[in-house]
């Protein structure tokens, strides 16, 4: 019989990591909440790369100029609710990176009520 540390152990485990594609819907209303007018789209910046980072579990994330424009449609001060976006596991082809992977997020347009996590066959 396997002891309890030994089953928490292997759940700690990393899981091996291979690249991947799913579809997030943020809301970026909770994650700017509080913030000052003038910081509000650079802020829901950072929230969707930190965002990524987590769910992709990489460090080095990039966000693609149309996901850019659509944060800062609004100006600097109103920013969208909700965005949908699409997250990339991607193998890195710089031979000294310092990581393997890195994400790539984009901007998926269209409605996006009822839509839960996503994984995209890319």
């Amino acid at each position: 019989p396997e002891s309890a540390r030994a089953r928490k152990q292997s759940l700690k485990m990393p899981k091996a990591m291979d690249t991947c594609c799913r579809q997030y819907t943020i809301n970026l209303g909770k994650r700017v909440k509080g913030t000052t007018f003038k910081r509000k789209a650079p802020r829901a910046l950072k929230k969707v790369k930190e965002f990524a980072a987590k769910m992709m579990n990489t460090s080095d994330v990039r966000i693609d100029t149309k996901l850019n424009k659509a944060l800062w449609s609004g100006g600097i001060r109103s920013v969208p609710k909700r965005v949908r976006v699409q997250i990339q596991r991607l193998r890195s082809d710089d031979e000294d990176a310092k990581e393997e992977f890195y994400s790539l997020v984009t901007h998926v347009e269209g409605d996006f009520r009822g839509l839960g996590v996503r994984v995209v066959e890319a």
